[in-house]
């Protein structure tokens, strides 16, 4: 064997057996089941012509209220402790008398669209002229485990292909040296890691967890004294792996293993780097809410999506809180205002640092949580609201969505959808056309049957697209 140093590309064509070479061949081309075999990774075609090249999806954990936030009811204002009766209660028919509840915030216009926001979100009013607003989004369930799994995978009650997952699955990625799925989140939510897991995808296409702090991936750094130290072992890893490979039938496991030696060698350069803000101007970090060296917080979380947006990384998700600590305002509304002031700011930023480079017409982002709040409680003057799935509030951004609009609307209390529902799985189905996707051709055969984000169902909201 020659003593000679390789370079990255040519380990990675021994180590895979020609594997690095069928990918870049493929970089523009549909992937052919051979290919896909070979390289789920690969960069694939759309559907169509997308408008939106990645997503950043800002998961709010617990349930925030839409009638607090981003869905204005002067009758909850108007009538307030009034009695009514309702036909469901967490997600119980029949009949149930509940006292209506007034906001705790004031509503106020924003931009030149006077879109309502409330005193929570001061700083997303602000550019509420670059936001569409969903007041009409309706799910399956009023438990948060459930919730989460069905905002992430379109399911409620078995786990699924997370939806970064799915896209990465149609797209590949550009970038071969970060993954093409990070979540962010200091914690998991209450779905854990399956609200960002491949299930019966291939594993390359689950979310890469990062955790907020000075060393956001752990066991990034090289172990070997010298990079060609380093070459020399995994050179002789891909002889070892290629030989077997040759010896016996195809190995799916030993083939992922082979692709996850490949992003990890160039995670060891992109990633550090991608981490480190300290190039980023004095301005930028205001703009995010960010004091120079600070590692956590959700600011820190919203300039990191920025730079690996900016490296091509396919799917970002953001996640503000763990399991607890979070928008589950059951005792008191009045937990929503830390919350909220921890995400005001570096949403708002997220959104102007994109549109100054350039970046918001192709990057589409995602504001959302599982379900909303109850605009009513079982006891009269109680200070908290209960889980409500009827319906609820999230907004989109940028991407090929316009921008300055509402769309949809709930009744006069914010107890049920009253126009222009759009369910979870028509968020969905929106979310892939924006990407260039059709939700009904992106299938994965498993188990004798082809499935897909939006199960059976989801119509595109076409009223919300430029």
């Amino acid at each position: 064997m020659s003593k000679q140093i390789l370079s990255r590309r040519e380990i990675f064509q021994h180590a895979a057996g020609g594997f690095a070479s069928i990918a870049l061949a493929g970089m523009l081309a549909e992937r052919s089941p051979a290919q896909e075999a070979i390289d789920p990774l690969a960069p694939r075609r759309p559907h169509f012509t997308p408008r939106a090249r990645r997503v950043i999806f800002l998961y709010m954990t617990g349930g925030v209220s839409h009638v607090d936030t981003f869905d204005p009811k002067p009758q909850l204002f108007a009538r307030h402790g009034q009695s009514i009766t309702v036909d469901n209660w967490q997600g119980r028919r029949g009949t149930f008398r509940r006292f209506l509840k007034r906001p705790d915030w004031t509503f106020r216009c924003g931009g030149q669209s006077g879109i309502e926001v409330s005193d929570l979100f001061p700083q997303v009013r602000e550019v509420v002229d670059d936001i569409c607003v969903i007041r009409s989004l309706e799910s399956n369930h009023t438990n948060h485990y459930e919730g989460t799994l069905g905002m992430h995978t379109g399911s409620w009650t078995f786990a699924r292909p997370s939806i970064g997952a799915w896209i990465s699955y149609g797209l590949g990625t550009e970038n071969r040296n970060l993954p093409s799925f990070m979540v962010i989140a200091p914690a998991a939510p209450y779905a854990g890691a399956q609200t960002w897991g491949s299930d019966f995808l291939p594993g390359c296409h689950q979310g890469t967890h990062v955790v907020p702090g000075p060393t956001p991936i752990p066991n990034i750094r090289p172990r070997t004294p010298s990079p060609e130290l380093q070459e020399l072992e995994l050179q002789l890893i891909g002889d070892a792996n290629r030989r077997h490979l040759e010896s016996g039938p195809r190995d799916a496991a030993l083939e992922a293993r082979i692709r996850s030696f490949e992003t990890a060698f160039g995670m060891q350069r992109a990633a550090p780097e991608a981490f480190d803000l300290s190039s980023e101007t004095d301005a930028t970090l205001r703009l995010y809410g960010l004091n120079r060296g600070q590692t956590t917080g959700f600011a820190w979380q919203c300039l990191v999506a920025r730079r690996l947006a900016e490296r091509d990384v396919r799917f970002i998700e953001l996640i503000d809180t763990g399991s607890s600590g979070n928008w589950d305002s059951h005792g008191n509304m009045r937990d929503h205002v830390a919350l909220a002031r921890n995400v005001d700011r570096p949403i708002a930023g997220l959104i102007r640092d994109l549109k100054q480079r350039g970046m918001l017409d192709d990057t589409l982002v995602v504001w959302t949580t599982e379900f909303g709040r109850t605009p009513y409680h079982e006891q009269a003057n109680h200070a908290g609201r209960e889980h409500h799935h009827q319906v609820f509030s999230s907004w989109l951004a940028g991407g090929g969505v316009k921008g300055g609009i509402v769309h949809g609307s709930s009744d006069e209390f914010g107890i049920a959808v009253s126009e222009d529902r759009v369910h979870v799985h028509d968020f969905h189905a929106t979310i892939l056309h924006l990407l260039g996707l059709d939700h009904e051709r992106l299938t994965f055969r498993h188990n004798g049957r082809d499935y897909r984000l939006t199960d059976v169902e989801g119509n595109i909201v076409r009223e919300i697209l430029a």
